[in-house]
Order: C-alpha cells, then structure tokens, then sequence
C-alpha cells in the first residue's frame, strides 16, 4: 500500500519543483515559475510525499516519492482501499471513478465546458471527486468522504511512535535503578533537563501543590509539539503543526482538560464577576467569550509560527527560479544570498520550534492555573504578604 513513487511525467503535465502538476504542456510551453503553486503545495496536506524529482536517460522527470493509502467512501460504492500511485499525480482516474483534483484537472474540464469558473474555484487540489471516467466531468450527485492517511496524518502518527519510544525507553532505564541510583545515561541526559524545566519553570509556578496532576498532559503537548515541530523541518516532510486542523485539536484537548478542571471560584468568576451589578452585563459576555478566546489563542499562534516560517523559507528558494526566469545570469547571481538567508532561517526555525512548544504547554499551565486556582490559599497568602501566586501573561 505505502511504496516510492517514480512515476515518469507525461506528454499531459509539467511537474512543478513541489511534485504538483502545473498544467497541459501544450498550452503552457514557457510558463514562468509559479512560486504561489510551490508554496501552497508544499504547506498544505497532499496524499503522497515528493522528495525530488530526477531526469532520466529518456529525458522525463521522474518524481521520486511515497505514495499513502487512500481510503474513500461513497454511498452506493461503498468504502474503497488503494494506492494514491493510482492517481499518477492527477492524471489518471483511479478504480474507475475517483479523481485527485490538481490544476491540470480544472483546466481540462474548463476548457472542455463540464465545469465553470464558480466550480472551479470550489474544488480545491488534493481533493478527491467521483469522475466519469470517460470524461473525466465531476458527477453532480455524487459525495465521497475522504479518510485517507495523508502525509500529515502519517508523519502526526510517526512523531507519536518516536515520542512513545523515547519516554517508555526513558521510563525502562529509571525503572532498572539508572538515573536513580547512578547517573543518566544516553536519552536520559537529553530528556531529564527538559522534563525538570517543564515541572519546575511551567508547572510548579502555575498549578502549585496540583502539579504532578497535570505534569503527564503538559509533557505530553510539549514533547508531542516539539518533535512534530522538528520533524516538519526535514526537507521532503509535512508541516504538521502548520495546519490549523492539528492545532485546533490541541487546542480543544486544553480547553477540555481547562474547563473540566475548574473549580466554582472558577465558574463564579464567569457567571458572577465580584464587580458592581451595573458592570456585570458587561463583564458576563467578556468572561464567557474568554472560554473561547483562551484557546483560540493557542490554535492560532501555534498555528501561524510555524507555517510563516515555512513559507518564508520557500519564498526565498523560489526567488532563485523568479530570478531565474527574468534571466539566468540573475539567477545565478542571487543564488548564494537566497541559500544564506534560507539557512539563516532554518537555524531561526529550530529555535523557534522550542520556543512554540514551550509557549503552548506554558500558557496552557496558566490557563489551568487560573481554573483550579485555591481562592481561599490565595486570600490566606495576601494576608501574610506572601507574593500571589496567580500568572500575568505579558
């Protein structure tokens, strides 16, 4: 089911640097490079991975890849299991009936008067559709669901084993006595600083005496966003925590555990401010749209980190190829400034995957600190001129 792809390209289709067909030769013969199309086929989901293309003897490109399973069901046909190398990037129609919609797709059917420019617009690349396969026209009636394991899903799946493989393997050696009785060893001396940071910068300070409750979820995100992190910085590999989706499943898992977790001080500091009657009409809506927002926040900036640094990397490659095209000379030319500064931010990038994990797990802790706060430890702490323990985000 899961294979490298080496598909030679077709008299139908040109492939782009992203592994993406651009369109029909014969009505694209010098098109410039579409670095809007390299960026967005490299940020979103697709069904297959491209590494690299290559020219063989026959003088094709041969995309080098590895192709998922795809699973699909509509209902009448009933659910359907294969390879996504029966797509051939677009241009073949698979099992008889499904097709993967790319440009090449759109084009053929605009100009052929089976969709219009409204339709168009609506069916997005990557998005699979049920054809005639004679003509390979949409089939209006028809509704396939799409459960396929995409690259994002596979690669959301390999980081899990990878995390699972570290911590069991972490947890087997500190069971056996080592790290405990004599000095860490190998993962350990990686794993053990960050663990005690977590537990003594992020948990201690927000959840107080609660701490270890909650110590296995906040490890969990970080070491669950960071390696989802670094892995998407592998050339050939998915932006996982560049898609809103996996982002806003993170953020509903803290907003669920937040909320659930909270205490009446909590709830009654939502739906019974301590602020004059006149002043509550105001701040009940503001606290309940806080429920929303908390998360909200998390989702987003998680979210828009992690995909600017990528398409900020890729714009830079891509002025390579614009320069390129207005002269190759130029091209050249700009080449050692656009890998300089690439490299630059790729070394910023690893950075900022850190700094990202750590973020959401500490302001997830803060959230949950505020929903579980001990009201009446926190009046008894004013009272002796202890410091309050409550977080300020700034």
């Amino acid at each position: 089911m899961i294979a490298c792809g080496q598909h030679p390209q077709d008299e139908h289709g040109e492939k782009t640097p992203d592994g993406h067909v651009a369109g029909d030769n014969r009505h694209e013969e010098g098109k410039k490079f579409d670095a809007n199309e390299v960026i967005f086929g490299h940020v979103l989901d697709a069904h297959s991975f491209h590494f690299f293309d290559y020219k063989g003897s026959d003088g094709k490109t041969h995309p080098v890849g590895l192709n998922l399973p795809v699973i699909v069901y509509e209902k009448g046909a009933g659910l359907k299991v294969f390879s996504s190398a029966k797509f051939d990037h677009g241009h073949a129609v698979a099992e008889g009936r499904y097709q993967l919609v790319n440009d090449h797709w759109r084009h053929a059917q605009l100009a052929a008067g089976n969709i219009t420019k409204e339709e168009a617009k609506a069916y997005r690349n990557e998005n699979i559709v049920a054809v005639d396969p004679a003509t390979g026209a949409p089939i209006a009636d028809a509704k396939v669901y799409d459960f396929s394991l995409t690259r994002n899903v596979v690669q959301m799946f390999l980081a899990l084993i990878v995390l699972m493989w570290i911590m069991m393997g972490v947890a087997r050696r500190y069971k056996s006595g080592q790290g405990v009785t004599s000095a860490p060893r190998g993962m350990q001396n990686a794993v053990e600083p960050v663990i005690t940071f977590v537990r003594d910068e992020v948990a201690k300070p927000n959840l107080g005496h609660k701490y270890k409750k909650f110590m296995p979820l906040l490890l969990t995100i970080f070491f669950f966003i960071l390696i989802n992190n670094l892995f998407g910085l592998i050339p050939g590999s998915a932006n996982v925590t560049g898609n809103i989706a996996f982002t806003a499943m993170l953020g509903l898992v803290s907003a669920l555990v937040i909320n659930f977790s909270g205490n009446k001080h909590y709830w009654g500091h939502i739906f019974n401010p301590p602020v004059p009657f006149g002043i509550k009409f105001i701040m009940v809506p503001v606290e309940i749209l806080s429920i929303i927002t908390k998360p909200f926040a998390l989702i987003i900036r998680l979210f828009a980190n992690m995909l600017a640094g990528h398409i900020i990397i890729i714009c830079l490659i891509s002025l390579i190829f614009i320069f390129g095209s207005l002269a190759k000379g130029a091209g050249w030319g700009f080449m050692p400034i656009s890998i300089a500064f690439s490299v630059f931010i790729f070394v910023i990038e690893v950075l900022v995957a850190f700094i990202q994990a750590f973020i959401f797990t500490n302001l997830t802790a803060v959230f949950l600190g505020q929903a579980i706060e001990d009201h009446h430890q926190h009046e008894h702490d004013a009272h002796h001129g202890n410091p309050p323990t409550e977080p300020v985000i700034i």
